[in-house]
């Protein structure tokens, strides 16, 4: 259902809400079992989604930009790997111009579903 990306997106803001300070991409790639040339790409799409910031430095590496509990699962997907919605019945039917068909009307309410539990979810309930 989740792509590896939103996967790795996930294990990487989990590792960086478990410590206090910056912690390096070897570091955070060893913790999260990420290959580092895609631990690379990830956090660079947190960092500019403003969820993480990347600190240079004797003591730099990586650091989440707000408090675990106030960083949602849904945000740290959406940053790399966005949910999909259904807005247009694919079909290209000319019925269903107005409104989703019953079987894309259903699809969607299973994605919003899932939205609205990582909504509700922050990385500090899951470390």
């Amino acid at each position: 259902m989740f792509s590896q990306t939103a996967e790795y997106a996930l294990r990487a803001t989990a590792a960086l809400a478990e410590r206090d300070s910056a912690v390096t991409a070897a570091e955070l790639a060893r913790l999260t079992d990420v290959p580092p040339p895609y631990l690379f790409k990830v956090m660079a799409q947190l960092a500019k989604a403003g969820l993480v910031t990347a600190q240079r430095g004797k003591y730099g590496g990586y650091l989440l930009q707000a408090p675990p509990g106030a960083v949602t699962l849904l945000e740290v997907i959406n940053a790399v790997d966005p949910i999909p919605r259904i807005y247009h019945c694919p079909l290209g039917k000319p019925e269903h111009e107005l409104a989703l068909c019953p079987l894309h009307r259903q699809l969607d309410a299973a994605y919003a579903q899932i939205e609205q539990t990582l909504r509700s979810q922050t990385l500090a309930d899951v470390t």
